[in-house]
């Protein structure tokens, strides 16, 4: 049996990863899908954060992010408050509420981590992380190979 290509590894452990984090968050009973979680976070990584910055860290439809961002700010997770450097956009911020609700996921995450990596060595996982880097700055250097 050949062992699995790098394609077929990365999209197994994302999608273990991500299963395992659903199930994390809906034990938890969070209530936000994987879209809000996401852009909680960016919001929550990032002191000058709009929507634009969401939609492109992202890699999403602004009408699809302010969607969210709407649904964020109805829920009372983040707020806007005005953009002194840019009068056309506004500025997210978490709320007290939206950052308890971070720091749930970050223990959540950690959790994930330990289980993910329970029988690697510090080593190991600090190679793993190390590889992993250096293969996204690599596709993130530019356009695909036009043989794909």
């Amino acid at each position: 049996m050949q062992p699995p290509s790098i394609g077929e590894a990365l999209h197994r452990l994302m999608h273990a990863y991500k299963s395992h984090m659903r199930q994390a968050v809906q034990d938890r009973q969070l209530g936000l899908p994987i879209t809000h979680i996401r852009a909680l976070k960016g919001v929550c990584r990032n002191p000058q954060c709009t929507a634009q910055s969401i939609a492109q860290r992202m890699q999403r439809d602004k009408a699809q992010i302010t969607r969210v961002l709407n649904e964020l700010l109805r829920d009372g997770l983040i707020e806007k408050r005005d953009n002194p450097a840019d009068r056309r956009s506004q500025l997210l911020r978490s709320t007290p509420k939206g950052r308890a609700i971070m720091g749930q996921l970050r223990g959540l995450e950690r959790k994930t981590a330990t289980a993910m990596s329970k029988n690697l060595s510090r080593e190991e996982v600090g190679e793993f992380i190390r590889l992993a880097t250096i293969m996204a700055e690599n596709l993130d250097e530019g356009p695909a190979s036009p043989n794909i």
